[in-house]
């Protein structure tokens, strides 16, 4: 991906643990990289298909003038989402945010802080077969769409499938959808929990009747094993009733452990 570098702003702001450093504000030097995709600007001369590394500079100054915080880290997460979330075209931002002089009681010339953070894909199975099945999965759909840093940019067809794991119960409505997020695994986890809980769902039985299921598929090609979350999610090549929808949104797209696409992962099945 390419690149657009902002060194050394310097900015006066109000940010530190102590009062006086929230009162009488002091100098801030701010770096910045966009990760971004310069090919069209390039072979048109039109700044309006890149960054405006200008603009950007001023939004820096503006956010650091206008927030106060405690720490680095708040200043750098919060500026660092105000970016991604007005930029378009801005997929990854990397910033580094000095602190000279800071006020530990020794001789140091600065201290900064430096993160990285950028949109992920992320793939979202829905599952219903209680009540107003249609109605609970637009309900999953609308939840992210209303969520701060995820946007969801395609959503499967909704089909009728058996229930699986055994347990008598209603057939299923099914569906997979696509979200661009910001949102951590964990965070977009703990938000799915979330959406979950305003359709009134009940972890009661396993594989059981619910009225709103939201599993997360696929996280960009991340591998992630923990007691809490499994991506890519475990069982997602052994069910039809995930693969169908998927493979109407993501045929191409390859699991990160098997190597295969979800339409061979269909087939296979």
């Amino acid at each position: 991906m390419d690149r657009i570098y902002i060194k050394n702003l310097e900015i006066f702001a109000n940010h530190g643990v102590f009062p006086e450093e929230n009162r009488l504000g002091q100098k801030f030097v701010v770096s910045a990289i966009l990760f971004t995709h310069t090919r069209e600007a390039g072979k048109t001369d039109d700044l309006t298909k890149s960054i405006h590394y200008g603009e950007v500079s001023r939004q820096i100054k503006e956010y650091m003038e206008n927030h106060t915080c405690k720490l680095l880290e708040t200043v750098a997460e919060g500026l660092a989402e105000e970016l991604l979330l007005t930029r378009p075209l801005l997929e990854q931002v990397q910033l580094e945010i000095k602190k000279p002089w800071a006020p530990v009681g020794l001789p140091l010339e600065t201290v900064s802080v430096e993160i990285t953070r950028g949109w992920h894909t992320a793939y979202i199975a829905l599952g219903s077969n209680m009540g107003d099945k249609q109605a609970y999965l637009n309900m999953g759909v609308d939840g992210l769409a209303r969520t701060k840093g995820c946007a969801v940019e395609a959503v499967s067809d909704f089909i009728v499938t058996a229930p699986y794991g055994g347990v008598e119960q209603d057939d299923f409505l099914n569906g997979a959808m696509r979200i661009r997020t910001l949102l951590t695994p964990f965070e977009l986890l703990d938000r799915l929990h979330e959406i979950e809980a305003e359709a009134d769902r009940k972890r009661v039985i396993r594989w059981g009747p619910r009225t709103l299921d939201l599993d997360i598929l696929l996280y960009d090609d991340e591998i992630l094993d923990t007691p809490q979350l499994h991506i890519p999610h475990i069982e997602m090549h052994k069910r039809d009733f995930v693969l169908k929808p998927l493979a109407q949104i993501a045929p191409w797209v390859r699991h990160p452990i098997y190597k295969k696409t979800v339409e061979e992962l269909l087939e296979q099945l």
